[in-house]
């Protein structure tokens, strides 16, 4: 019986591959995601929009690595949803909010986001990293030694004994953090006793070259054993008071977070990295119930930067940048001391700082059939201008908003005389606001006259009649040209 029905899932998965084409990529749609990626060990879902560039870019390289993975055991299945058409309702599932969205999952549950490369071989290499323990088991002193030797954070747990509930919640965590933590366990007497640690023990251990005396370099869990608290300690205590932050981990940074660039390079300079890094947390200790603190490397967050004006750092001092809890910036004036520090820090607590805003100048006429929205216009023409408004989000270089621009100036014609504001701000430029989440170009929202507050992504057509029939359907009162269905209503005469 068994035999058969494993027969018969194989064969489902197998017709599965075959309707997707000639790509070794599995399409799935809200009928059967649930079933069949519940069937697969281990799956890499790309959630997409057919439209979206990025998604374009991704999909030969996700084709190519299906194929590479193709004979792999264990089994590693990429999948992707079209999130416009058959997989609404999963990528809803799934808080999909921007495109493409690429999740890991293990039995059809989510493990884990996947923030690996974005080309076939990295593809290939990372999901190749994830099957397998999540945990490497320590068998000898040599091993755990060697383990806590390495130059990141460490979580080992000490075991009363192998296959027990400990041993699979820690498991769990393992699996759902193994892309962003090492862990190892270890139920060998020796091993606990070289590490002076008791059974059913969970341990952190920081990298020796960011020790310091201002906060502990080994952490015991002090918690219950529950996943959730489990996740949340390894979640805190793995960056300490003050974490290096660098491209792979920038997004485990939340607001209100404080961060210092400075020449940062553990490799070549630890000592000098060290020497402001200290600095840093010695104020950073006083205000850690207030902050999330990290350093950076300057040249590598050059970028980043330059969305606070900076172009040219001179100094070999931190340059220290701050964003609230609602998102806005805030840049450290003056060279950097612990004075000046725990200054800038004390009036940001206080909320006595004026936010930095990027702005290009507010047009001297803005009367054309798109409105110019810039950062420091754009309470006045998006939310407090007493319409409906679609807003979209654009870069000068991307062709798809070239392509876009001549479409939206005509829909700006043909609702001019409505309620309705059609806007556009470059969002290269200009500082988006932090209730939209704009992750590619272009990126449209609409925004009811009476809940500006809830801007709704538009993920529809991109013709004049799809922007037309969608605006006359969402708009709060019935357009004056319009049928609720986007038809043009007969003139009376």
């Amino acid at each position: 019986m068994f035999r058969s029905t494993l027969l018969s899932l194989c064969l489902v998965v197998a017709l599965a591959f075959v309707h997707a084409g000639s790509s070794d990529v599995l399409v799935l749609t809200d009928e059967d995601f649930e079933s069949k990626n519940a069937a697969l060990e281990n799956s890499l879902v790309m959630f997409y929009a057919p439209w979206c560039g990025h998604c374009k870019r991704l999909k030969p390289e996700f084709d190519k690595a299906a194929e590479l993975l193709r004979d792999d055991d264990p089994q590693i299945a990429l999948v992707k949803v079209d999130c416009t058409e058959g997989g609404k309702d999963t990528c809803n599932k799934f808080s999909v909010s921007g495109y493409p969205t690429l999740k890991i999952f293990r039995n059809g549950e989510v493990a884990s986001d996947y923030n690996g490369p974005r080309e076939a071989n990295g593809i290939v290499k990372y999901m190749r990293s994830q099957v397998g323990p999540a945990s490497k088991e320590l068998k000898t002193v040599a091993d755990y030694e060697a383990f806590i030797s390495k130059d990141d954070v460490a979580i080992i747990g000490f075991l009363a004994e192998s296959d027990s509930k400990l041993e699979k919640t820690f498991g769990k965590v393992a699996d759902k953090l193994r892309e962003k933590t090492r862990f190892g366990r270890t139920n060998n007497p020796e091993v606990l006793k070289a590490a002076g640690q008791s059974a059913d023990t969970i341990v952190l251990y920081r990298p020796k070259q960011l020790a310091n005396k201002f906060e502990e370099n080994v952490v015991v869990y002090g918690g219950a054993f529950d996943r959730d608290d489990i996740e949340k300690f390894v979640t805190k205590e793995s960056f300490g008071l003050v974490g290096v932050r660098t491209q792979d981990n920038a997004k485990e940074f939340k607001q209100p977070v404080v961060i210092a660039y400075f020449a940062v390079d553990y490799k070549k300079n630890p000592k000098g990295t060290n020497y402001w890094r200290n600095r840093i947390l010695k104020v950073a200790k006083e205000f850690s119930d207030d902050f999330n603190f990290a350093i950076s490397n300057k040249d590598e967050f050059q970028h980043e930067m330059n969305e606070y004006g900076i172009d040219y750092t001179p100094s070999d001092k931190p340059i220290v940048t701050a964003r609230n809890a609602k998102g806005q910036k805030f840049i450290q004036s003056g060279d950097f001391s612990v004075e000046s520090f725990t200054e800038f820090l004390n009036k940001l607590k206080a909320g006595e700082l004026e936010p930095f805003l990027k702005s290009e100048a507010v047009p001297d006429s803005n009367d054309g059939p798109v409105v110019v929205a810039v950062g420091k216009n754009f309470d006045e023409v998006v939310v407090n201008n007493g319409k409906d408004t679609l807003v979209e989000f654009y870069a000068p270089w991307c062709g798809h908003c070239k392509k876009l621009a001549p479409v939206f100036d005509e829909l700006g014609e043909k609702l001019k005389n409505e309620q309705v504001s059609i806007v556009k701000m470059d969002a290269t430029a200009n500082d988006v606001p932090s209730q939209f989440d704009v992750r590619g170009f272009p990126t449209l929202f609409w925004l009811p006259r009476d809940s500006k507050d809830k801007p709704v992504r538009y993920d529809g057509g991109r013709e004049v009649d799809d922007f037309v029939k969608y605006i006359a359907k969402h708009a709060t009162d019935e357009l004056e040209s319009y049928d609720r269905e986007g038809n043009t209503k007969k003139t009376e005469l």
